[in-house]
């Protein structure tokens, strides 16, 4: 499972030092395991076997097996092969299959030690559940055949049962100021390798689509068998991607009071509850509030089993089959292999749960389970013949001492953590005092040093700082007494005592746009009214409605982050992101990070997958989502980067829409002509309305942001296109590649210019409120890349947007959208405009006769409506050849839909009528106009298209170079960085 990771470390982690057991070591005292008695198989004399004992089974990392029957085919979760004959051995915990041979092998931990293996413990980020197919759990390791959870960052699968058994060993993508590094290990997940995988080190196939077997590292996606894994350098290099992956340790981000979700800008789900999944191992199953049981079968009984009082009163238990036979040491045995607890059973015991327990009385104690077979527990008084109770919970014993771990909080101490004895006696102050001469630091005094408890949960971690005349023995049974699974994901960490400075980065966006700072500053305090002194404006975005905070205190961040999110300003709700530090000083000199914009509502949901293959691809912090705050919080996070580029994905206009933020950004940014590559997206020219202030349509009030803080509403587009994604070479639309290729390809890339235009619009008046009076609107500006269209073209692009408003639901795929866009064209076909008696046209200063057209286009790339060539292949000595990056606009005239329907089937080109950079457009009458597919309906007056003050820096796609003979398959794993000269 996911712990392999530590597990592929050196046993002797676990111990002091790699050498000899040092007094206070569990390998020094076995006889005080567990209330002085050494665990069953953990050594000679461990006591005589028990009725209905297994023969002791080789024990590797926890595992404990047994030799088993098998009745069906089944295949080793080590070699991944078929397990030949009747006989297997099988995990009683956690379901591990292996044949004989491989037993001594095992390289990977069993769910009950695998929480104690975890290097650094990061919380995971689960998202909602989904269907996965031929995919495992990471904790029973069953197939995944019912809806479940996949982590964000991690690639972790779980079923919804088994979500608080999972340990916390998610990726670590930033520093938290808890155990950070700068050399970066290999991080290990088990199993779920894609089909065709093969190891790094042997060649063979690593990969099993039968069970969960085979590693693979998330950073550098480099796999291998778990025995060869061993034979890799620790040391994680991120393999092809390590120029584009914004490193680790180059991101600071203090999220004490903030969970991962919030961190990684993941879009939160209803957090399921560990009762409503399906069966765990050994026919044990978590189950809460109304779930009904199962009939037992003939001879057998069903059990509820908590795990402790939190349990009990929140009514989550494990369902337990057990015989109606079976005696205490087997019914506790089997109680606790439900929670993965490979514990000694003598050390707890079974109390029942009267009925009002059950309703909800977690202070009262039933009756203890005896030694005697469970059928009889309920004839215990006269004349009574009641079933044995239904509900149980686990009690650990009354214990005189524990042998503790505590872990050191910094590195390089040659330890992974000492073990010493706690007593009734035993204070946080008394621990300290007794593990620094372990750790090497008896010359420092015990007043700077601090006893902490981290509860390593799935979901969150957890810090708290004991007090220094808090009780250990106390404590610990307090612990358990709360839930036996939650002391196994406790852990003891001695850390300096050092003042923490708490600094949190809020982007805040939503705000209307074009105020001064201490206008923005006095509408938060309207808002929200944060603290003073613990909040301030660092930085003011006022063209784009957005602000940054500073905030200084943990607490007060949380707040308004909620506060923040479920408020709106003027009708306009706000959004809220945690963003972290990027330290650029630590950036190594060959990285070139890479900026990743996703749509996650382009393409049919395409971009929601491609969202979190990129998540688990790079480092989860260079990932921006943008329906959520837009493009601006990854400017503004990238803003200090001296290199760094950028990859969008979707369609025209979501492409147009993070040009337009470059553009206003350029002047804070230290990189600033970083190269933006495309992946186009779309069901046919996603050309989206966004809702970026200033940008939106001129006539138009601005478009509703589909979240807090800006986004992008239904797609529109005049014709399905993507033109600007085929001009660069990386086609109409994604298709489903391998978002791996992608990122591979963009690192190839040639950097190229493109021409950007500025589209002045006049000031007009506009229709009142109630009152009915009209007031003046100011003049407009929009930025345009691709074209711009008055006429025809951008009438039929207004109606393909209002069918789509009508029934979005039904624009999925470009096949309907070409259809839809066919019959307005249809619908179109008979009227008559006369278009260029409407318009005037000045071309550097001076008028342009119109021939007798219905639409005049004005054109930037060498692609219109799908890749039409609308200027024509002819040359022609009254203009120039045209080019994306020559400083001139091409002006194109069409005489109706027939014309257009003829320039997209390749059978006729444009009227060419003149080329230019400076451009006077005098409207006559309301005309529809469109810029890069976003169309509205422009008031009479003056259009004015002059260049903007720079050229953007593009990526086109390198031309496919034919496959060398004998090149690796897997291209992850080269590290071989980019070659020299490559522009980034």
């Amino acid at each position: 499972m996911a712990a392999a990771a530590a597990a592929a470390e050196s046993g002797t982690r676990a111990r002091l030092g790699g050498g000899s057991p040092r007094l206070g070591s569990p390998a020094s005292s076995p006889d005080l395991g567990s209330r002085g008695r050494a665990r069953p198989g953990s050594g000679p004399g461990s006591g005589p076997e028990r009725t209905g004992a297994r023969p002791p089974g080789p024990a590797a990392l926890g595992h404990s097996f047994r030799k088993v029957t098998l009745t069906k085919p089944t295949f080793c979760h080590l070699c991944s092969d078929f397990i030949w004959g009747l006989a297997g051995f099988l995990c009683d915990v956690c379901s591990f299959m292996s044949h004989e041979k491989c037993l001594k092998h095992v390289k990977t931990p069993c769910t009950s030690m695998a929480p104690g293996l975890v290097r650094v413990p990061v919380a995971h980020c689960f998202g909602p559940r989904g269907l996965y197919k031929r995919k495992f759990c990471a904790v029973c390791r069953k197939g995944l055949e019912a809806p479940a959870l996949r982590c964000e960052v991690c690639e972790l699968h779980v079923h919804p049962d088994c979500v608080p058994f999972a340990c916390s060993d998610c990726r670590q993508c930033h520093l938290d100021g808890h155990r950070d590094h700068d050399t970066h290990h290999h991080h290990w997940r088990e199993g779920n390798l894609p089909s065709g995988a093969r190891c790094e080190v042997c060649r063979k196939a690593c990969g099993s689509s039968d069970v969960l077997a085979g590693l693979r590292c998330e950073w550098c996606g480099v796999q291998a068998h778990s025995v060869c894994s061993a034979a890799l350098a620790p040391e994680c290099t991120f393999g092809r991607l390590c120029t584009m992956v914004l490193p680790p340790a180059c991101v600071r981000l203090l999220s004490r009071n903030f969970s991962k979700m919030h961190c990684f800008r993941v879009s939160e789900s209803p957090a399921p509850e560990p009762g409503d999944g399906d069966d765990g191992p050994d026919g044990s199953a978590s189950a809460g509030p109304g779930k009904e049981m199962l009939a037992p079968e003939s001879g057998k009984q069903i059990l509820k089993i908590f795990d402790g009082s939190d349990a009990v009163q929140r009514n989550h238990y494990r369902v337990l089959s057990v015989p109606r036979l079976a005696r205490r040491e087997e019914v506790l045995e089997a109680a606790l292999r439900a929670y993965y607890l490979a514990e000694d059973p003598r050390d707890f015991e079974l109390q029942a749960l009267p009925s009002p327990v059950q309703a909800g009385d977690a202070g009262a104690r039933g009756k203890v389970l005896s030694a005697g077979p469970l059928e009889e527990e309920g004839s215990r008084g006269p004349g009574s013949r009641e079933a044995a109770p239904e509900a149980w919970v686990i009690r650990a014993l009354p214990r005189t001492q524990e042998v503790l771990k505590v872990y050191p909080a910094w590195l390089k101490v040659g330890v992974a953590y000492v073990s010493i004895r706690v007593t009734p006696q035993s204070t946080a102050r008394t621990v300290v005092l007794e593990v620094l001469p372990l750790l090497g630091r008896q010359a420092e005094g015990p007043e700077g040093f601090e006893l902490v408890e981290v509860l390593m949960g799935s979901r969150q971690v957890q810090r708290t700082v004991l007090a220094e005349d808090e009780l250990l023995l106390d404590w610990l049974r307090d612990i358990r007494k709360t839930s036996l699974w939650q002391m196994s994901q406790t852990r003891f960490y001695v850390a300096e005592r050092r003042a923490v400075v708490p600094r949190v980065s809020l982007f805040v966006g939503g705000l209307p746009t074009g105020l001064s700072p201490q206008e923005y500053s006095s509408l938060l305090d309207e808002a929200v009214a944060p603290k003073a002194g613990l909040v301030s404006l660092s930085h003011v975005y006022s063209s784009q409605g957005a602000v940054v905070l500073d905030v200084a205190s943990f607490a007060e961040a949380e707040r308004l982050y909620m506060l923040i999110r479920d408020t709106a300003v003027h009708g306009r709700p706000l959004a809220a992101l945690v963003l972290p530090d990027v330290l650029h000083a630590k950036l190594p000199s060959d990285c070139c990070p890479l900026l990743v914009f996703v749509n996650p509502k382009s393409g049919g949901l395409k971009g929601r997958d491609l969202l979190c293959s990129f998540r688990k691809l790079l480092n989860p912090h260079q990932v921006f989502e943008l329906t959520n705050g837009g493009p601006l919080p990854g400017f503004h996070m990238f803003s200090q980067l001296p290199c760094f580029r950028v990859l969008v994905c979707g369609g025209d206009g979501t492409v147009g829409w993070v040009l337009a933020a470059l553009e206003e950004m350029r002047h804070r940014l230290a990189c600033p002509e970083p190269s933006v590559a495309i992946l186009p997206l779309g069901t046919g020219g996603d050309s989206q309305r966004v809702g970026r202030p200033g940008l939106g349509s001129p006539s138009l009030p601005a478009p509703v942001p589909v979240e807090a803080g800006g986004g992008e509403s239904a797609c529109i587009s005049p014709v399905p296109g993507n033109d600007l994604g085929r001009v660069l070479r990386w086609g109409a639309g994604y298709s489903g590649e391998d978002p791996l290729s992608v990122l591979v390809s963009v690192d190839e890339a040639d950097a190229v210019l493109m021409d950007r235009w500025t589209i002045l619009l006049d000031g007009h008046q506009a229709g009142g409120a109630e009152n009915g009076l009209a007031y003046m609107e100011p003049p407009k500006i929009v930025q345009m890349s691709n074209y711009c269209g008055i006429g025809i073209d951008a009438e039929l692009s207004l109606d393909f947007h209002q069918a789509r408003e009508e029934e979005p639901g039904k624009f999925t795929s470009r096949f309907h959208n070409k259809g839809v866009y066919v019959r307005v064209g249809l619908q179109r076909m008979s009227q008559s405009r006369s278009l260029h008696k409407d318009i005037r046209l000045h071309v550097q200063q001076q008028e342009v006769p119109l021939p007798c057209i219905e639409g005049l286009i004005f054109i930037n790339i060498p692609s219109w409506g799908s890749g039409a060539d609308l200027w024509g292949s002819d040359s022609d000595s009254r203009f120039e050849r045209p080019r994306m990056d020559d400083g001139l606009l091409e002006v194109v005239g069409v005489t109706g839909v027939m014309h257009m329907g003829q320039v997209q089937g390749g059978l006729r080109s444009g009227i060419r009528i003149a080329q230019g950079s400076y451009f006077r457009v005098t409207l006559l009458k309301a005309t529809p106009v469109q810029v890069d597919g976003e169309p509205w309906v422009q008031a009479p007056g003056h259009m004015i298209i002059s260049p903007a003050s720079l050229k953007v820096h593009m990526l086109r796609k390198a031309k496919q170079r034919p496959k060398k003979t004998g090149t690796p398959k897997d291209a992850r794993a080269d590290g071989v960085p980019a070659p020299e000269g490559d522009p980034k």
